[in-house]
């Protein structure tokens, strides 16, 4: 795995869960814990940024 940009949004995608956005952890992945580390840094630091949301598409209840 190469380096991990927070602009990268495609790459960092692939570590978010689509249900409910939360990120994937590394047993699910196979990042090493620098790794996971580093790509927890790179999703936070795009949801700051609103690169990436914080949470899935919201759905509304009265459908």
């Amino acid at each position: 795995m190469g380096r991990i940009d927070y602009k990268d949004e495609e790459t960092l995608r692939l570590f978010i869960v689509q249900d409910n956005g939360k990120i994937r952890p590394r047993r699910q992945t196979g990042v090493t814990a620098k790794q996971q580390r580093a790509v927890a840094r790179a999703i936070k630091r795009a949801r700051h940024m609103a690169l990436l949301p914080y949470s899935a598409a919201h759905v509304s209840d009265d459908e």
